[in-house]
């Protein structure tokens, strides 16, 4: 099949499973179709193992939309088949040109359309196919374009079509096509702009040869005093760190017990802080090693001091995850405290990927190739599990168990909820459960709309 047969399959099958249907099953199934067509039309040469990896999660994704329909999930789909059709394209591009990419083709989408030679047979196109394309298409795309302007533009003219009786709502069609059309014009035929290819070796991991010769980085700093200035940098901030440490963590362990709301607050701030701390630490790290001093011999205690502060960030993280449990132990999970693990998490990640650059004497872009995969690692790891199950299972076990809070604040925990009004023998609570708006109203849907998940809650 050609570019703009894959463009009509996919926007009829978008068209067919939205119209009249809410986000549910039908964008776990057109994803998983996007997947199996995205692996059948990628040239061998670009089947990589990253490839595959993306293929596997895209359906991963798919399902997991399927089952929970929720923000997270569909976050995964969208960051999944973006990665999918990027790889599938070429195999060498960054991942970071990512975005760039495809928000340039979302905005010349239009231009790229009237291109026609680009994406549309130039020959032996069958004489089928050329009057459907001609005699229907064409015209049919104009007409409903005209037709939505010269009924907005007078009421007796949409008056006209009042009386017409048909089961279709022409609007909603429309959107539908339009919308499902932009989705497969640009996955199917995105353009990969000349500068993104020239500029593609700027984010390569290692340094060229020519780039390890010594010189100072600015006209007004020779290299001895740029080495200098690095090494006093560092050890007035480790001196500077130890005592920050030391003051974080009398106040989180030693100091005198606060309200619970007087501890959540300031216990986000302190995290905030830490992960603000780790940030500039990685980015003043960044800007004395991103050329010379990764291969300096005369930077050795440069890197020995950074190596310190790096190791010293990492107790500071550490300190921030005890707290936070200590937290969780005292007064139960929630979304935002296990969110403060999954920073804190992704900031030792950092750190260690810090390290592993000066040891190793990565580029800068290293560090920002490496985070991208970590933070898409994040997502998936988001939209796959029930974080609102975990949750509502593990503070059932407490003594403070408050299930209407529960209920009202946490998503897809019906079943853990069930199994507390079991253990209960609470009839009326079961019966509450099954009864709620949210279960009923998503039993109630129409098949391609269900999220699966609550056609389970029984």
């Amino acid at each position: 099949m050609k570019t703009h047969h894959y463009i009509l399959l996919t926007t009829i099958l978008f068209v067919i499973v939205f119209y009249d249907q809410n986000p549910g099953l039908n964008l776990g199934i057109i994803g998983i179709i996007y997947s199996l067509l995205t692996l059948y039309r990628t040239p061998e040469k670009n089947r990589t193992r990253v490839f595959f990896f993306l293929f596997v999660t895209s359906i991963l994704s798919s399902v997991a939309f399927a089952w929970y329909g929720d923000f997270p999930s569909f976050l995964a789909v969208a960051s999944s088949y973006l990665l999918l059709a990027y790889r599938s394209k070429n195999r060498r591009l960054k991942i970071l040109f990512l975005i760039p990419v495809f928000a340039i083709n979302c905005f010349t989408a239009i231009f790229r359309f009237f291109s026609f030679d680009g994406w549309l047979p130039k020959k032996d196109v069958p004489g089928l196919w050329q009057k459907t394309l001609a005699f229907v298409l064409i015209p049919l795309l104009f007409i409903s374009i005209f037709f939505a302007i010269y009924s907005a533009g007078s009421q007796h003219f949409a008056n006209i079509f009042t009386n017409v009786e048909l089961d279709i709502n022409i609007w909603q069609l429309l959107a539908m096509t339009v919308l499902g059309f932009f989705i497969a014009f640009n996955y199917w035929n995105f353009a990969v702009e000349k500068f993104i290819y020239k500029n593609n070796h700027i984010l390569d991991d290692e340094f060229k040869e020519k780039e390890a010769v010594q010189k100072s980085t600015y006209s007004f700093l020779d290299l001895d005093a740029e080495r200098m200035s690095g090494v006093i940098s560092f050890f007035a901030l480790n001196v500077l760190l130890i005592f920050f440490i030391i003051t974080y963590n009398y106040e989180q362990f030693y100091e005198v017990q606060k309200t619970p709301a007087q501890l959540s607050e300031e216990t986000h701030e302190r995290v905030n802080a830490v992960i603000m701390s780790i940030v500039m630490a990685i980015l003043v790290i960044m800007f004395y090693f991103k050329s010379n001093f990764n291969f300096d011999p005369k930077a050795g205690l440069m890197k020995i001091l950074a190596k310190i502060w790096i190791f010293l960030n990492a107790v500071l993280v550490i300190s921030a995850m005890v707290k936070n449990s200590e937290y969780i132990i005292n007064y139960g999970f929630t979304y935002k405290r296990l969110g403060v693990y999954a920073f804190l998490i992704l900031s030792l990640i950092g750190l260690v990927t810090t390290f592993i650059k000066i040891q190793m004497k990565k580029r800068n872009a290293f560090l920002f190739n490496t985070m991208v995969w970590c933070v898409y690692g994040t997502i998936l790891t988001c939209s796959f599990i029930n974080w609102g199950g975990f949750i509502t299972s593990e503070n059932r076990k407490r003594k403070d168990f408050v299930w209407e809070y529960h209920q009202n604040q946490i998503n897809f925990n019906e079943k853990e909820l069930l199994k507390y009004a079991e253990e209960k023998h609470d009839n009326q609570l079961k019966s509450e459960i099954v009864n709620s708006e949210r279960v009923k109203f998503q039993q109630k849907e129409k098949f391609l709309s269900k999220v699966l998940y609550y056609q389970f809650v029984k």
